[in-house]
């Protein structure tokens, strides 16, 4: 075997074999500690029963799960866009950045919980008011992240862009924002998660569609094992999302693991 098979297994182990892995311990111990101390799936339903309540409804739980999906992924869409044009204006204007931020703060200390019902009142019901909360919940990860790695670019890569000629914006673009992109990446993988939260705050407050709904008609009837569906087909939908961003970056910024490394 050459090194750069073993290299080659050695990376899908690491990518691939070790979190399917911490995965299937975790389901384990929570198989065991259901089953060693005799919990009543009310409180805690096995993973045996979480596929019953599966099976039991698995066109609806489906249907709601694409209903979440796509107030999650339109919602941080928004988000990522307007939060990277807000974030490169900021940096490019300490003047701008200055007046805007302490606004900003101040408005994300505001918890998003309290807003959902005055977003009905605002929007109205539907997707809308939950399309909102996402992009609510994820916008100012998004700036801190990308600002971050905009105002963090080392001097030495200015200076040689200047003495190469370089114009403000051909700087900005080409040393910048490559710089920052790690950083922006980190704030978009923060925020993938803070998506689905952000989409299951609207549609609990407003429970018509989603897997929201689903969680809240369950506690209505005492159906634990279809909450714990609900909640397995989010985290499945937080790891898919987050992974893909992980992609993404592998893709867009490969250099930046190199030089971690």
């Amino acid at each position: 075997m050459t090194d750069a098979q073993t290299n080659s297994r050695t990376r899908a182990w690491a990518n691939v074999g070790l979190p399917v892995l911490g995965a299937v311990i975790a389901v384990g111990l929570w198989w065991l500690v259901a089953e060693l101390f005799d919990i009543s799936s009310f409180f805690l339903p096995s993973p045996p029963d979480v596929v019953s309540a599966f099976l039991r409804l698995p066109g609806y739980l489906l249907r709601e799960t694409w209903v979440t999906f796509l107030e999650t992924v339109i919602g941080f869409g928004i988000a990522a866009a307007g939060g990277l044009v807000v974030a490169i204006l900021l940096a490019a204007s300490w003047v701008v950045e200055r007046m805007t931020m302490p606004l900003m703060a101040a408005i994300n200390s505001v918890p998003k919980v309290a807003l959902a019902p005055l977003l009905l009142v605002w929007i109205g019901f539907g997707p809308e008011p939950k399309i909102v909360m996402v992009v609510l919940v994820c916008f100012f990860p998004i700036v801190v992240s990308a600002m971050a790695g905009l105002t963090s670019t080392p001097n030495d890569l200015r200076e040689l862009a200047r003495s190469l000629s370089a114009s403000w914006w051909q700087t900005f673009v080409k040393v910048r924002l490559s710089w920052a992109l790690p950083q922006i990446f980190v704030g978009l993988k923060v925020a993938t998660s803070l998506a689905i939260i952000g989409a299951i705050i609207g549609e609990v407050v407003n429970p018509d569609r989603g897997l929201g709904s689903v969680i809240v008609s369950s506690g209505t009837s005492a159906d634990t094992p279809l909450a714990f569906a609900a909640l397995t087909l989010l985290a499945l939908m937080g790891a898919g999302l987050f992974y893909l961003m992980v992609g993404l970056e592998r893709l867009l910024v490969p250099w930046a693991r190199a030089i971690s490394s």
